[in-house]
Parts: structure tokens; sequence; C-alpha cells
């Protein structure tokens, strides 16, 4: 998921009332009951995707209108967590009890559906408007604990390392290496952490070592371990 503008400013967010993966609480049945099932949509916004699998497996996530956020589709979505759960070198480890963390979140779909696979946390990056107003709302409706950081990856805090890392920026803008840079150079990333970055027409990205490399229309996923 990938926003199209950056800001400097980094503000750190937590959700209230936090209740985990596949937890169902008294709220959590209030919430889903009163949204038919199938969670809200905030103003101006899109319906556009669902959660593939786990806890919350058909719960549909908002996305901003207009083209500023580009979701990652779920059929891209689909292959990309088979590829982690089914491939030699991932397994259900790779994601159930994983630290993960979702850089360029857009609408979070990334980071909650590992959430919903059984991933023990998330922190997720952003600093559009409007994006930030749908994952807000999509944790919400998800009823998760996670950690919202409103704010550029570029210009991050330091932070706990996290073994599942999930960049999806803006194409051609040359922003998956700045990004590992500064995330590494700021704790983010753990020794042995499977990098999933997300590449547009004509973008190049050398990596040692991937573990795969998939295109889905014009996009292009590459994996590979920090």
């Amino acid at each position: 998921m990938a926003l199209l503008k950056r800001s400097q400013r980094c503000e750190t967010v937590e959700t209230a009332e936090p209740t985990y993966a596949g937890q169902k609480t008294p709220a959590a049945q209030r919430h889903w009951s009163a949204q038919g099932g199938k969670g809200g949509k905030a103003p101006g916004s899109s319906l556009l995707m669902r959660i593939i699998a786990g806890a919350w497996r058909g719960r549909a996530l908002v996305a901003p209108a207009g083209t500023a956020t580009r979701p990652t589709a779920d059929r891209v979505r689909q292959a990309l967590f088979d590829m982690l759960v089914h491939a030699p070198w991932g397994g259900r480890e790779a994601v159930a009890g994983a630290l993960v963390l979702d850089a360029f979140a857009g609408t979070g779909a990334l980071g909650l559906e590992a959430l919903s696979r059984g991933a023990a946390e998330a922190v997720f990056f952003e600093q559009s408007p409007a994006a930030l107003a749908a994952l807000r709302q999509n944790i919400a409706a998800c009823r998760v604990a996670a950690r919202v950081i409103a704010g550029d990856v570029l210009g991050t805090p330091k932070g706990a390392p996290h073994d599942l890392v999930f960049l999806d920026p803006p194409y051609g803008q040359g922003l998956v290496p700045k990004a590992l840079a500064s995330l590494k150079a700021r704790g983010w990333i753990a020794d042995g952490a499977i990098i999933v970055a997300e590449l547009g027409p004509g973008e190049v990205l050398e990596v040692p070592e991937p573990l795969a490399e998939r295109a889905h229309g014009k996009a292009r996923v590459i994996i590979w371990r920090a």
C-alpha cells in the first residue's frame, strides 16, 4: 500500500481499547454487528478489499477515494502470503508470531492480513491524512492492538527489531533502498528478517540472494532476508 506525498513530522498513536487477533469481546461483536459484518465506510472512502484469511477472513477494509493511495489487490496479497507460508524458505512461523512492520502502510491491508493470520504485533507507518483515517478505521474494525506512526519512513524514530517487513512505496521514486537504509539505521529490521518489497514498472532493486520474485501485472514483488 502506498501514498504519494511525504511529510517530515512523526507522531506515534496507539489504538484505544485494544484486543488481539481472534479474541472475541462484546465490544468487538457490537462493532461487527453495527457494521453489518462488513466494516464501515468513511466519508470520501471507497470499499476496495477484504482480509483474505485467518481470524478476520472476509472483513472488509476501506481505502481513500482517488489515486493517492494504491491498494495491494486481494489476489496479490493472497499470492504473497501463500509464498510466505508454503515456500521452502518460509513456513507458518514466517507469519504466525511475527513482529510485523508495514511501512508505507496506506490502508494497512498487509499488516492487518498478517495479524489476522497470527502475527504477534504490527507497527504501521503512514503520513497521508486520508490514508491515516482509513488505516485507523480498519484497525478499529478489526479490534486489534496496533501502533500507528504518523510520519515519513525516511525520518523514522528509533524502534525495536521486526522480523517481517513490508515495503510498498509509491512507484518511481526509488524509495525502497532509502526506506531500508533508514529503518536499518534506526533499529527496525531484525537480522534475518524477511523483507517484502513491491516495485513499479522499470524499477530495479539489487538484493543479496532473493528468495522469490513475482510479477503481478505492472508490479513486481521481491522477497529476501535482511
